[in-house]
């Protein structure tokens, strides 16, 4: 039988996009494997950059996946998430974080994407939205659905920015917008949403202190407030039931803590 050497390139061009991965972890070994098994197969490079304090086996499982692994000391998520990407060998980068993964249909559409050249040629990123799995829900309202993450970018074409949470990616260039989820397995308990919610919070503070940011009482009085109405009403939380509910009411209390932890900050400045 003759074998048809067009349709094998064309195959393998499909599975192995000229893609670098690139993923920042700590103690991961419960999920990241899922992260990894949704890009393993049509992406051209994986890189991990993992805390030089992880040993929970993280790299062994990123190692059986064929991945890149680098130590490193903790930096802040965006400057980590910089030295990944600063890593990358492809002419694309695509980011994700350890608890999430690429969806069917994202993925179904990146590669379709990148068998027609000419639909990549006028941008730099393309945005997706991410889609959040919380307390047994798929989260579609509220302020965590769509949440539109920029994530796929041409390599020298976009930079993390230096902030320790929140981080963003500056593009410069023309941003697509892709319609398949990114698929966020966030919370595994509420136990975990609280800690996580602290430590924000604290960084949050640090990061006001070195921007010399000021915080008034009003701050703390209206703030959460319009946070939970927000989400709750305006973006429609209360359609993902009793989750939506905690969403929005975590949200206000991160929204009061932070600017409580700034506002304490400055009173103890101010007596000194």
């Amino acid at each position: 039988m003759r074998v048809n050497l067009d349709k094998i390139r064309e195959k393998n061009f499909m599975t192995r996009l000229p893609i670098s991965v690139c993923i920042i972890a700590g103690n991961e070994a419960h999920r990241i494997s899922r992260a990894l098994d949704s890009v393993a197969g049509w992406t051209a490079e994986i890189i991990l950059v993992i805390n030089e304090d992880v040993y929970d086996g993280t790299d062994k499982i990123a190692a059986s996946s064929c991945a890149k692994i680098f130590r490193e000391a903790w930096k802040g998520f965006g400057p980590q998430k910089q030295s990944a990407a600063e890593k990358c060998a492809q002419s694309w980068i695509l980011n994700l974080d350890a608890d999430e993964t690429v969806s069917p249909e994202l993925s179904k559409e990146i590669q379709k994407l990148f068998a027609a050249p000419e639909k990549l040629q006028p941008f730099a990123a393309f945005s997706f939205p991410r889609r959040t799995f919380y307390c047994g829900r798929w989260i579609r309202y509220g302020d965590w659905y769509p949440d539109r993450q920029i994530r796929l970018w041409r390599r020298g074409q976009a930079q993390w920015s230096a902030d320790a949470v929140h981080e963003k990616l500056t593009v410069q260039g023309t941003i697509g917008r892709l319609r398949g989820d990114l698929l966020h397995f966030s919370m595994e308990s509420l136990e975990q949403q609280m800690k996580k919610t602290m430590a924000y919070a604290d960084a949050f503070g640090r990061q006001c202190a070195e921007q010399k940011k000021s915080v008034h009482f009003s701050d703390l009085l209206l703030r959460p407030a319009w946070r939970f109405v927000r989400a709750y009403f305006f973006r429609l939380g209360f359609f993902d039931g009793w989750q939506g509910f905690v969403i929005a009411r975590f949200a206000a209390i991160y929204t009061f803590l932070r600017y409580l932890t700034v506002y304490q900050a400055q009173k103890e400045a101010n007596k000194k």
